[in-house]
């Protein structure tokens, strides 16, 4: 269990924390059109507001019966 424990901090720890570059011999992205420099990699990484939108509908709080569904067929063959 002590071991166990040892192991998961040791890879917890082993995150680097620092800038994020492109691989060797790769570069990132060009800008954008009308953008006077191209991203950085948080820019990249950084989502926009309709990349993750909020529910706009409420989910069913109770479950209901289906409805008889006449293209539901069983396979043919």
């Amino acid at each position: 269990m002590i071991a166990a424990l040892a192991l998961t901090l040791a890879l917890t720890a082993c995150g680097r924390m620092g800038e994020l570059e492109p691989p060797p011999g790769g570069t990132l992205p060009p800008a954008p059109y009308g953008a006077t420099e191209p991203p950085t990699g948080e820019d990249l990484l950084a989502a926009e507001p309709t990349a993750i939108p909020e529910r706009s509908v409420e989910l069913r709080s109770e479950s209901e019966e289906r409805e008889d569904d006449p293209f539901d067929l069983p396979p043919e063959g």
